[in-house]
């Protein structure tokens, strides 16, 4: 088997050497011609040209015809097809072989309509030919577009397109290769700038224009090479061909400024500067590549195209003298043979299909860029991932610091709740400190003067103690009051009261329902509902003369209402109110509860009604 595959190999690298010779010498190349030029405004003039033909060498900023008649004889009229395989014909043109059309592209009686870019194979039928033949080009030229005719070679369809199909895999396919590459790193570098923020040096969240320009010069690239390609545009010739210069400029500009920014240029007045002469430069572009596609001076538009290339050339000499420090990094260096790569074709191109035309070769720029486009998406690719790096570094660093903050907040709430139950401890001492003092203590005083004057009675002493006790009582008993509960604030009323009651010659009777919750009751506040029905029910054992007290509730749409409802002699209404009912006005007031009073001799009613939306107004 392995002997088997060098024979392969050996007769491979044979016919490799073997065909360029066969072809050689099967193929016919015509290389003279007698050519009669028309230029626009002139009379004929015939004349013996040399192919290639360079119309822009021979006649510069004018367009017009030429007639390419090339005799040649065969030894035998061929049996088998032939053709013409022609490197560069444009930019529009017909051939003819023995007076009879074999193919056209594009009007020759209209200038800057058509351009033909791309090389041709035409095929010629065994019967076209003959012993004496004669070939026939008619070229139309357009001025400034590299018009002109190469030389063509004759022969066997096999020969031809052997010689065609390389050149034109060269020129078109590569070409297409450049254009996508291109489009594929402007793609990503557009990806990058729209989803990669950049965190400025104020601490604001951008956009990095490194990547925006790197993209937009690949996309202007890609314009200027696909353009290349089109042999019909879908504008007038003249004004997309204005739109492709004006590419090559921005592409040019975009680069440069796509270089300042990898190498993080630190001179504001100098890169301010220069990013306005590049402005400038791309303005000046419009009105140069006006005048030499629609007004026909291309050396306006030559001229711009140098002075682009000049100003390429000495950033490119910057930025070499940049990269050769010792502090640049490695990719600048890269960067700068990149750029002098191009550059150095660009000014061979500039010098030799513009300046001094001289052959029918194509744009080399179209391939260099490749490199350049190359290097671009190592940078842009190698940034993205320092970025990235800088990115997961700061999400750490912020997630450390959120972990401390929130320890720190969570120290911060263990001494806040701490301050709060010491502040809750306290008010609670404070609340309880006021109702002795106000209720307990109010009631001792009283005991006290009482005893020192000597007019009260021993039971009245001993009244004014026990309502001291009871008041004491039912302090301590609203510390563990839950919020809300009225059935359990009326269940302790009367265990606290009843006794007494019974005492006092009372019957209790008792019409209390099973109350819902109330969320709006809070601590204060049930303890403010609690002092006026202790109030209340205080003053029918003192003054009523009752034998007969009710204690009611019910549950209402908007709350719930709570009556005490005594048999006793009544009072007038319409008198001013005494301390103790002042104060159970002021509390119902203070738990926004509204506070009904009814009397008359025999029945005296006492209601709070209370809303849902009960709340404590006062501390």
């Amino acid at each position: 088997m392995r002997s088997s595959f060098c024979c392969r190999s050996c007769w491979v690298a044979c016919w490799l050497l073997v065909m360029p010779l066969w072809a050689q010498a099967q193929a016919m190349v015509l290389r003279t011609a007698q050519a009669t030029i028309t230029v626009q405004g002139q009379s004929p003039r015939q004349t013996t040209v040399s192919l290639p033909y360079l119309w822009d060498a021979q006649q510069r900023g004018q367009s017009g015809l030429v007639v390419f008649d090339m005799s040649f004889s065969l030894e035998a009229v061929p049996a088998e097809m032939y053709g013409l395989a022609i490197p560069k014909i444009s930019n529009g043109y017909e051939v003819y072989l023995n007076d009879v059309l074999l193919d056209r592209f594009g009007d020759l009686s209209q200038h800057q309509l058509t351009d033909s870019k791309l090389p041709r194979w035409v095929g010629v039928r065994p019967d076209l030919l003959a012993k004496v033949n004669r070939l026939r080009i008619v070229l139309r030229a357009d001025a400034g577009r590299q018009g002109g005719l190469s030389e063509v070679t004759l022969g066997p369809h096999i020969v031809t397109e052997g010689l065609h199909q390389p050149l034109w895999r060269w020129r078109v396919l590569g070409r297409l290769f450049v254009v996508v590459f291109s489009a594929l790193i402007g793609l990503v570098g557009l990806l990058l700038w729209l989803t990669q923020p950049l965190v400025r040096s104020d601490g604001n969240l951008g956009r990095d224009p490194v990547y925006l320009c790197g993209a937009l010069a690949e996309m202007c690239w890609v314009f200027r090479v696909t353009d290349s390609l089109m042999e019909s545009a879908p504008l007038p010739l003249a004004w997309w061909s204005v739109a492709s210069s004006l590419a090559v400029g921005a592409w040019a500009c975009l680069t440069i400024l796509f270089c300042v920014g990898v190498i993080a240029w630190r001179q504001p007045p100098r890169t301010l500067a220069l990013r306005r002469c590049l402005l400038a430069l791309v303005l000046v572009g419009a009105p140069a590549a006006i005048a030499g596609w629609v007004y026909g001076v291309p050396w306006v538009l030559t001229g711009w195209y140098a002075t682009l290339a000049l100003t390429s050339l000495l950033f490119a000499g910057y930025l070499l003298w940049h990269a050769m420090g010792r502090q640049a990094p490695q990719h600048s260096r890269i960067l700068a043979a990149a750029i002098l790569a191009n550059v150095a074709v660009g000014l061979l191109d500039l010098y030799r299909l513009r300046i001094e035309p001289s052959t029918v070769g194509s744009t080399g720029l179209y391939f260099s860029s490749v490199l350049f486009g190359l290097v671009t998406g190592v940078i842009v690719l190698t940034r993205f991932r320092a970025a990235s790096g800088k990115v997961v570094e700061l999400n750490a660093s912020l997630e450390r610091r959120v972990a401390q903050k929130e320890a720190e907040l969570a120290r911060s709430y263990q001494r806040l709740e701490q301050i709060a139950r010491e502040q809750a401890r306290s008010s609670e001492r404070s609340r309880i400190l006021s109702d002795m003092h106000d209720g307990v203590g109010s009631h001792i005083s009283t005991a006290i003067r009482q005893l020192l004057t000597g007019r009260a009675s021993d039971a009245e002493v001993l009244q004014t103690l026990r309502e001291s006790l009871d008041e004491l009582k039912l302090s301590v008993d609203s510390m563990d009051l839950p919020p809300g509960d009225i059935t359990a604030l009326l269940a302790n009323l009367r265990y606290r009261l009843e006794p007494r009651l019974q005492a006092c010659g009372i019957e209790l009777v008792w019409a209390v329902d099973a109350l819902e919750p109330m969320a709006g009751l809070d601590a204060g506040a049930m303890r403010q509902l609690q002092f006026m029905l202790f109030e209340a029910i205080s003053n029918v054992m003192q003054h009523a003369q009752a034998s007969q007290l009710r204690i009611e509730a019910q549950q209402t749409a908007q709350g719930a209402c709570i009556g005490v409802v005594d048999n006793g002699g009544g009072f007038d209404v319409g008198q001013t109110p005494r301390r103790g009912l002042r104060q159970m006005q002021e509390r119902a007031q203070a738990i926004g509860a509204q506070l009904q009073i009814y009397s008359q001799p025999g029945c005296t009613s006492l209601q709070m009604v209370l809303s849902a939306e009960v709340h404590h107004r006062l501390p």
